[in-house]
Formats: structure tokens, C-alpha cells, sequence
């Protein structure tokens, strides 16, 4: 089902469910669903509707500096990654089929003073925003957000429908 990271760190979970794990991504067809747990780091919903095929990247830090062992763990590296895996699968055009869904990116920690706040505890948006400007640049469309916000949630893309549900701890469940 998977072709991914994912898939060979022994992801699979019950019922055509596919388990992303931090730094890494998946790409699966419909029936299949795929998830991830999300904190600071955001999570790439990247799905063609016409083919019902969908990747998720678990992106935890907005660049990549030096080699690159995991390359799902950037997002300079992750979103190309999926996007290049897509068109492996569906042919050269799927780029065009494509639209993106993101979520996650919250401020987890209490900051103890504004320098560490702007430098280290601002990952959140700063993956946010880099994921944004390479989407934008490989021109795929972002049609849902949830972003932001101080807790983690629970993100997982349905290939059948291309509906990203989000669960945060204690809140009912909705659709991006």
C-alpha cells in the first residue's frame, strides 16, 4: 500500500490505516487512510482527486542544512519528496491534479524569555511559512488550514473522500 519511509519503519495499523511517524511521509490510494500525531511540526495533506491518491509529510523543521539522511523531516526535502513520488505513480502532469491541506504547527512549549520565544519556539509557523512558499512555488494550491494554536492534534486524510479530519484532545472531531 505505502511507498514510503513510512511504510518500511512498519507503519501499517488496522483497517487500511497507514501511521506516519515524525520526519517521515506516505503515499497511499484509495480505500486506505493515513495519519499522523502533530505538535509544532506540520503536517502536507497533498491529494489528486481525480486518482483518489493522497501523501502525507510529517514536517519537522522548515529547511534542511548539510546531508540529508531523513529527507521527510524538512520541508525543503518532504514536499518535493511526496510531490516527486505522486508523479511517479500518476504520470508527469499529476502536479497540476494536486491540492494541499496543512495542519499542526502549535507553540508547545512555555517560553522562557523572547529571544529563545522568536528563535527556537516560533517552529510552528516558521515550518508554516516555509511549506507555504514551496507550495506556492511549485504552484499547488492550499485549499484547507488548520494551523497554529498551543495544543497537538490528530490529523488523518481519507483517499476515498480527500477529507482531512482533525481531532484535538478533548474537542469533537471536524473536517479541513
Amino acid at each position: 500500500m505505502p511507498t514510503t519511509p513510512a511504510a518500511s519503519a512498519g507503519a501499517q495499523e488496522p483497517a487500511g490505516i497507514v501511521s506516519v511517524a515524525i520526519g517521515q511521509w506516505a503515499v497511499v490510494a484509495a480505500p486506505a487512510r493515513v495519519r499522523t500525531l502533530l505538535g509544532s511540526c506540520v503536517g502536507v495533506v497533498l491529494y489528486d482527486r481525480m486518482n483518489r491518491v493522497g501523501g502525507v509529510a510529517h514536517v519537522v523543521l522548515p529547511a534542511s542544512v548539510g546531508p540529508v539522511d531523513h529527507p521527510g523531516k524538512y520541508a525543503d526535502t518532504a514536499v518535493p519528496a511526496v510531490v516527486d513520488e505522486l508523479e511517479r505513480r500518476l504520470g508527469p502532469r499529476t502536479r497540476t491534479r494536486l491540492v494541499a491541506k496543512l495542519a499542526g504547527g502549535a507553540s508547545m512549549f512555555p517560553v522562557g524569555s523572547a529571544a529563545e520565544s522568536v528563535s527556537m519556539l516560533n517552529i510552528g509557523r516558521r515550518n508554516q511559512d516555509a511549506i507555504e512558499a514551496i507550495l506556492e512555488t511549485m504552484r499547488i494550491p492550499v485549499i484547507g488550514r488548520d494551523l497554529g494554536g498551543t495544543t497537538g492534534r490528530r490529523l488523518t486524510l481519507d483517499t476515498v473522500s480527500g477529507i482531512v479530519a482533525i481531532r484535538i484532545p478533548g474537542r469533537a472531531e471536524y473536517s479541513i
